[in-house]
């Protein structure tokens, strides 16, 4: 093999998990190759960071240009009823005495250039508009990939370890049927962009709102930078779809079923276009095979509610370039050896899965349960903002009161018996 194609690790996909994986692989000095389908700056939505991404931004040296950048600061996230009376809002500063208790709500095709750049600064090779098409194996493991650029032309990449950041193209898990959707968090988005929209004061002005509607249905309203609003509704599928599959008239005669949001969005101009996406929620089977690790989306992704999506993909991304890294250094790349990574992965998503199931919960309400249980305030915050390193049986076993809590999803652990499926 040349040695222009031969890495240590191969990523695919730039996205904030893959990029993450890169930056770090490239610090502790593996030669590393990212290849994405796309041309960085492209769109994406997931917008609204959880006070805990500072960790990983931190480690992967970009806080600095986060700070300096036109990102809206976020302090707090505040829940708004049916009627349109908004609680106090949560702040972060209240419970984490730290820095990063304020963090950003983020233009996706902004930061996610950010993270890219990062990457191709700290070391690593980046392959835009060239799409990996096929594994290439070797004695049962995956030993590379085979991609295409935009130009047509046929590039190999190999290296032992290739880690699976695709997002929600979700590449080996389309290729080898390893999607299992969540039976519960079976949930569609309709979104759009508003510019001009009402801003609440002071610190205020960039908290996350989550506003209800009938029948645990709820809108995020997320004010960005340059007066841009991101703002969506979410729900059941034939809730939304109820009379029409028009997504502008869908998404307005929801905004008319909370004042809140009625109230915000008058003053404002809608632009772009109405988007949907559906049934989001979902698990791989296997989170590694030999050779093979997933991350981010292209693993597993929860529900937009407590916003854990670009959480989940940079911690993600880090965690699974410090198993590569070990993998690397004693020469192992079977996916028994990534056992602890997809235990840790699992953990921390499952205490954010059981908080969403409690969330869509008709007999669930925050603020009783907190009347309840004031002593466990401190554990809920937590998880809402992603310090999921810790126990959380206590808290949910409190939740198992009030609303029903899902058991662990026996998924996600690597694949130690089988290999995958042939190319086709």
């Amino acid at each position: 093999m040349s040695r222009d194609n031969s890495y240590d690790v191969i990523v695919i996909g730039g996205g904030p998990a893959g990029s993450t994986a890169a930056a770090v692989l490239a610090m502790k000095d593996r030669r590393v190759v990212v290849v994405e389908k796309e041309k960085f700056p492209r769109y994406h939505i997931g917008e609204s960071l959880l006070p805990y991404c500072y960790f990983t931004l931190d480690r992967i040296g970009v806080l600095d240009r986060m700070k300096a950048s036109a990102f809206t600061r976020k302090y707090s996230v505040q829940f708004v009823d049916t009627n349109g009376r908004a609680s106090v809002p949560f702040y972060f500063f209240q419970h984490l005495t730290h820095e990063a208790a304020s963090t950003w709500q983020v233009l996706r095709s902004e930061f996610d250039q950010m993270l890219l750049d990062n990457a191709r600064e700290k070391g690593a090779e980046v392959r835009e508009e060239t799409t990996v098409r096929d594994l290439i194996r070797a004695n049962g493991a995956v030993a590379g990939v085979k991609a295409v650029t935009n130009s047509g032309k046929t590039v190999d990449f190999y290296a032992p370890i290739t880690i699976d950041a695709s997002g929600r193209d979700a590449f080996a898990v389309t290729r080898n049927e390893w999607k299992i959707r969540d039976p519960y968090l079976n949930k569609i988005a309709i979104w759009t962009y508003y510019k001009g929209a009402m801003r609440d004061p002071g610190m205020d002005e960039g908290a996350t709102t989550v506003a209800y509607v009938p029948e645990k249905g709820w809108f995020w309203y997320v004010p960005l930078h340059d007066d841009v609003v991101s703002v969506g509704v979410v729900a059941e599928k034939d809730y939304l779809y109820n009379g029409t599959r028009d997504l502008q008239a869908i998404f307005h005669r929801e905004v008319k079923k909370n004042k809140w949001i009625e109230q915000h969005l008058a003053s404002g101009q809608q632009f772009g276009s109405y988007r949907v996406t559906g049934e989001y929620s979902y698990r791989s089977r296997y989170c590694a095979a030999d050779g093979l690790m997933l991350a981010g989306d292209a693993f597993a992704f929860l529900d937009p509610v407590f916003s854990s999506g670009v959480f989940i993909a940079l911690r993600s991304g880090e965690m699974a370039a410090d198993a590569a890294d070990s993998a690397l250094a004693v020469g192992d790349f079977s996916a028994a050896r990534f056992a602890s990574y997809g235990a840790e992965l699992c953990k921390g998503i499952e205490a954010m899965r059981r908080l969403a199931y409690a969330f869509y919960d008709h007999a669930f309400s925050f603020s009783v349960f907190l009347k309840h249980h004031p002593d466990l305030r401190g554990d809920m915050t937590d998880c809402l903002i992603g310090n999921l390193s810790r126990d959380f049986d206590p808290l949910f076993r409190a939740v198992s009161e009030f609303a029903k809590v899902p058991e662990p999803l026996a998924h996600g652990m690597p694949l130690v018996s089988q290999p995958l499926v042939e190319s086709r």
